[in-house]
């Protein structure tokens, strides 16, 4: 499989040209909205992971990893399709150690938009009054740190910063 999540590596803030547009349009299946950076590519160089502003079109945007590699997202698709959420979130429930582990992904999670949100960004979340309640948002925009609401977010956060969802679907799922 060309689009192995193990030969995925990290890329970061290279330029964002014309061509890389059009590689993540392909991808999405539209125009990219807010996209900062290709955060991880696969082996052959194709973007796996982007990264997407904190502010788009001048409203909030929680989710700052998107997964765009058509064959992760439909490997995920089918385990989404199984059942595979409410199975693991009844495992969760019962696990406070895994709770409290994800809680601390999430904390990551908003650490990391931070950092990479401009300051002018900031102010203006600041100024519309979005930005302390994005401060309640982790991954995906969940605000209950504790529950699973789609795994292709956690899966492109975590191959940008390992999480315990992430690892789990690596160790068990993909």
């Amino acid at each position: 499989m060309s689009n192995s999540v193990n030969n995925s590596v990290s890329w970061g803030s290279q330029p964002i040209s014309p061509a890389i547009i059009e590689k993540v349009a392909f991808l999405l299946g539209r125009e990219p909205r807010g996209l900062e950076a290709i955060e991880v590519v696969d082996d052959q160089g194709a973007p796996s992971v982007i990264r997407v502003a904190s502010l788009v079109d001048d409203k909030p945007f929680p989710t700052m990893y998107w997964l765009v590699d058509k064959q992760l997202n439909y490997r995920i698709d089918r385990l989404e399709a199984s059942g595979l959420i409410s199975r693991m979130q009844h495992i969760i429930d019962a696990d406070d150690a895994l709770k409290g582990a994800m809680v601390n992904d999430h904390r990551d999670f908003i650490c990391q938009r931070d950092i990479h949100m401009s300051e002018s960004v900031k102010q203006r979340l600041i100024d519309k009054g979005y930005y302390e309640p994005l401060q309640l948002r982790g991954i995906g925009g969940i605000a209950n740190f504790s529950r699973i609401r789609c795994l292709h977010t956690y899966y492109a956060s975590h191959l940008v910063n390992q999480n315990t969802i992430g690892n789990w679907l690596d160790k068990e799922y993909l």
